[in-house]
């Protein structure tokens, strides 16, 4: 996971020099209180000396970042590319673009136009190297004879923990995706189906002849999804409504400056996250006693991978923390880009009538059988997964994929060295008019034939693919079936800036009116999401 403000893991001034610096910087302002007792003794003050100290720190630290800054553009002077200010880089340029409408392909497009598809820039203090292209793609996606490996951001590793699926790599990542893979098969989901199609049609209940923000409402929806699957939370009540409310402030840590201070948003993003782990610490321990049994994805990791039972090979045993640390993990990972995807699904289908007919007539024939939706309908909607594929590809959730070089390999000509920060950039990739003819154009038809190898990276790709790409179809098919056969809607307002986050989203929530269709003018009956 990459998280552009959580960029604050820098080369040019590492975040663990500033929490160095900072705790000393704390024990000197604290310190003269000892120094004025002992000076009424000798009387003699020490504050003089402690101004110094502070100003000779200080000093060391501005100069550290400068050569720092210094070695790494002198290392990077071959890449094509300018890494502006010292220890500021191109950072304003880069967050200003980022909320721009095109986001960060704004940034990226000039300095390829100007540079090619691999240049070198400095953001929010990273030295990073820019890539774009198949090449780029199966090196970085692949991680080809270990060349490279998940460069998870600084917010990212703290927020979500040690033991995270995303802060592994090699064999530790194999293995963990490997125990969380059963449950988010297909065969997997299938025993959520019911929960999920009775919310969706609860959810939709509510917006008939209202106005409605999108992504707030995409957002609560996937969010009651994903965890009652994973622990069996109810979609109602106060437990629920405590949850969401410390994931909400969670995750605005990923995007926050990555400073520990009270009152800041990082600060409090990890207190919300130690109230959620709280909460796990009550449910595990029930679960491993069997005090509270549930069929759902944690119960499935307890009995079977429990560190302290029975069961399962010793390579297949969690301990509390790494169960912790990768619910949260599925949390975030089952509810940010499903969010999206479903927000800017229904935002395309309304500025492309022709695509939102052609998805209709798919779920009338569906309708056409007089039963309600099943488990085999959502697996038979070929248009409906096409629609989904064009709308990754358009909106391009995930602008980039961050790693780091394993070892030195050359790209383009330009040779990579060990260490360093690259990027692989999405959004050149789905907007190739080489591999998408009028990429600004909504088609879903593009996918009607298979694509050229790594041109379509809606999920990722390689051994770092989503692991949970089958949880989130199935919620956009089921949810999106409900909404087309029984609503139209018309937006709001014309705004197509995004918010300053890894996963793009619309900056206004996508406000839209709901009006029902003449054939389905009232509430479906009878669903109850349990």
């Amino acid at each position: 996971m990459t998280n552009p403000v959580g960029y604050w893991r820098h080369n040019a001034l590492e975040v663990s020099t500033i929490k160095t610096i900072t705790t000393r910087l704390s024990s000197i302002h604290t310190y003269p209180i000892y120094i004025q007792a002992a000076s009424s003794v000798s009387g003699q003050s020490k504050e003089p000396d402690m101004i110094m100290l502070l100003a000779t720190l200080i000093v060391i630290v501005l100069l550290s970042a400068l050569l720092q800054t210094w070695a790494s553009s002198k290392a990077m002077a071959a890449i094509p590319g300018r890494l502006g200010w010292p220890i500021i880089g191109e950072t304003f340029s880069f967050i200003t673009e980022f909320s721009s409408p095109a986001g960060i392909h704004s940034f990226i497009k000039k300095r390829q136009q100007r540079y090619g598809k691999v240049f070198k820039t400095s953001v929010l203090g990273r030295f990073t190297v820019f890539m774009a292209g198949s090449e780029a793609s199966k090196i970085l996606l692949t991680g080809k004879d270990g060349m490279v490996s998940l460069n998870l951001s600084y917010a990212g590793r703290q927020v979500l923990g040690p033991t995270s699926l995303l802060h592994q790599n090699g064999e530790a990542h194999k293995r963990l995706r490997r125990l969380i893979a059963e449950p988010l098969s297909i065969n997997g989901l299938k025993k959520y189906f019911q929960f999920i199609n009775n919310l969706a049609i609860e959810t939709l209940n509510q917006w008939q002849g209202r106005e409605v923000l999108v992504l707030e409402e995409a957002s609560t929806f996937s969010l009651k999804v994903i965890s009652n699957m994973i622990m069996s939370l109810e979609p109602t009540g106060e437990e629920q409504e405590k949850f969401r409310a410390n994931f909400k402030v969670m995750s605005l840590s990923f995007s926050a400056l990555p400073l520990k201070i009270p009152g800041t948003a990082f600060y409090c993003g990890i207190q919300a996250r130690n109230r959620m782990y709280a909460m796990l610490d009550s449910i595990i321990a029930q679960r491993r006693t069997g005090d509270n049994f549930q069929q759902d994805f944690l119960e499935s990791l307890v009995n079977k991978h429990n560190k302290h039972g029975y069961g399962g090979e010793d390579d297949d045993k969690l301990t509390d923390a790494q169960l912790k640390d990768n619910i949260l993990t599925l949390l975030v990972a089952g509810h940010d880009t499903t969010t999206a995807a479903l927000t800017w699904l229904i935002k395309f289908l309304e500025e492309n009538p022709a695509a939102l007919e052609r998805l209709r007539e798919e779920h009338r024939e569906i309708q056409a059988s007089g039963s309600s939706l099943t488990w085999s309908d959502v697996n038979n909607m070929p248009f409906t997964n096409k629609v989904i594929s064009e709308t990754l590809r358009i909106a391009t959730i995930l602008p980039w994929f961050s790693r780091k070089a394993a070892e030195d390999f050359t790209i383009d000509g330009c040779k990579i060295k060990k260490g360093w920060s690259t990027n692989l950039d999405v959004v050149s990739i789905h907007h190739d008019p080489a591999l998408f003819p009028d990429p600004q154009k909504f088609d879903p038809s593009r996918f009607d034939e298979p694509l050229r190898p790594f041109s379509f990276l809606g999920f990722g790709s390689g051994p770092r693919m989503c692991p949970g790409i089958n949880l989130a179809k199935i919620e956009i098919c089921i949810f999106i079936h409900h909404l087309v056969c029984r609503f139209k809607w018309k937006p709001l307002e014309k705004d197509d800036s995004v918010l300053p986050t890894l996963v793009r989203m619309p900056r206004n929530k996508y406000p839209i009116m709901v009006e029902p269709l003449m054939r389905s003018s009232k509430p479906v009956p009878g669903a109850k999401a349990r």
